[in-house]
């Protein structure tokens, strides 16, 4: 078989997973040229959360941070993650936007965008692929895998067929929650690659213990790639450890070629920092903990942790085995989505409702109703209508693809938000979070203004904290 190529996931879904996407741009940037060195197929490094949590939390701009990467990162392709319609916020945005985020996005640097929906509704991939394809970009489209008796392995071979049709480049088993086994993963991709000559790569985490397993098996499969991250932010929640895997691998017919002097120097760097956030408190040792439970409420760990803080604050620590319960049967009530942002969410607390009411849906949160109206797109499976009318009554459900009822917004947003943007990027900042860019590009340019005693002239200005 071929080399097994590796994605490095530290810059972006590892540190996301462990210390809720707090890692520093001026902790990124002395590493870069050493990873450079080391081979891999590509770095993570940009998209999910570490665009919100830039400008809401660090102070630092999320696009300066994507061109000092791509400054630093000659060799190797940069990959960013992306929801679709929702691109890296929490609502679908118009075409037009979806389009200039990514053209952009490109622009700035990025060659891979693995692009995703919560539903596995491609008409909510449409404009990315389209964008990304006239942008030059690789297209990796994801499937979003979970089990169900509707999620079977024809389900996803016909999804993968429909996003090949309609011009991926590659294809991902972005499996979120860890749910996958390894078993499941080599006749799944065992499967897709008598399907399609797409290369496929698999991407889960180590929550439930398994992942190890998981990769091993789909290498025998013929896997192309996976996902890993450096040891120090790897295991838990996060994925399982590069080094590991590489010496693993190395001995086989699937060797990874990865410069293992250079790796090492990756992981020194990284273990001092990983340490500092542990004894900040931002990286919970709990994150780290095995917790097969995940595979038989098919809960993610991040999910789990959220259901927990919330029966905390309600006093009702009590019930957490009941609300676990409730999870399913709420997730088959609603046509079984797989639970990932921000479905898992919604799920989590519906069912955290239905049990602290004593009531199924007496209470139901707006996001669930807007879901069963069809606003979040097709439910995999069919809402039964007596569950649809408790929930959202005579409303009227829409079948059209969500977006087709967006107006164009840029020129409207970029309207909005006046002199405040100096350019695209920030307008797209205040497109995605209007709340919190108004303050962080008034600190971007009013303070730089105070220093340097004139804001016309700037273009762009790195914040490190």
């Amino acid at each position: 078989m071929s080399q097994l190529k590796i994605t490095e996931t530290v810059l972006r879904d590892a540190h996301q997973s462990l210390i809720a996407t707090r890692l520093k741009t001026e902790e990124i940037v002395p590493i870069l040229k050493t990873m450079d060195r080391v081979g891999y197929h590509a770095l993570e490094v940009w998209g999910g959360a570490t665009f919100d949590a830039c400008i809401r939390f660090l102070d630092e701009d999320p696009w300066e941070r994507l061109r000092l990467i791509r400054k630093n990162v000659k060799n190797t392709k940069l990959q960013m993650l992306l929801r679709g319609q929702n691109l890296l916020g929490y609502r679908n945005y118009s075409d037009d936007l979806v389009e200039k985020f990514i053209e952009l996005s490109i622009k700035n640097g990025i060659d891979i965008i693995r692009v995703f929906d919560a539903l596995n509704d491609i008409r909510n991939l449409e404009a990315s692929v389209k964008a990304i394809k006239k942008y030059n970009g690789h297209c990796q489209c994801a499937i979003s895998y979970t089990t169900s008796p509707i999620h079977t392995v024809e389900y996803y071979l016909d999804l993968v067929k429909s996003m090949e049709n309609m011009g991926a480049d590659s294809i991902c088993i972005k499996d979120m929650a860890g749910v996958l086994t390894p078993y499941s993963a080599y006749d799944l991709v065992k499967r897709l690659k008598r399907l399609t000559n797409l290369p496929i790569e698999l991407h889960t985490h180590c929550t439930s213990g398994i992942a190890d397993m998981i990769y091993m098996k789909a290498a025998e499969a013929g896997v192309d790639i996976i996902d890993t991250a450096i040891s120090p932010f790897s295991g838990g929640t996060s994925q399982p450890a590069t080094e590991s895997l590489a010496v693993t691998f190395d001995s086989t017919d699937r060797k990874t070629q990865l410069d293992m002097d250079s790796l090492s120097e990756v992981a020194e760097y990284f273990t001092p920092i990983r340490d500092k956030y542990m004894a900040d408190g931002i990286l919970n040792p709990k994150v780290l903990l095995t917790n097969p439970k995940i595979l038989k409420y098919q809960v993610p760990g991040g999910m789990l942790s959220n259901l927990l803080s919330q029966l905390k604050d309600q006093n009702a620590q009590d019930k957490y085995e009941e609300v676990l319960s409730e999870v399913p049967r709420v997730r088959q009530d609603l046509g079984y989505p797989p639970l990932v942002t921000p479905m898992s969410q919604m799920v989590g607390t519906q069912a955290l409702f239905n049990v602290l009411t004593n009531e199924r849906y007496k209470l139901v949160p707006k996001e669930i109703k807007d879901y069963v109206r069809g606003q979040y797109g097709k439910s995999p499976a069919k809402i039964e209508d007596d569950i649809r009318k408790k929930i959202i009554g005579d409303d009227k459900v829409i079948t059209v693809r969500p977006a087709d009822l967006i107006k164009p917004e840029f020129e409207a947003m970029k309207e909005e938000i006046g002199s405040l943007a100096k350019n695209d990027e920030d307008v797209l900042i205040y497109a995605l979070f209007p709340q919190v860019a108004k303050k962080f590009l008034e600190s971007k340019y009013f303070n730089k203004e105070k220093k340097e005693g004139n804001v016309t002239d700037i273009q762009y200005i790195t914040v490190t904290i």
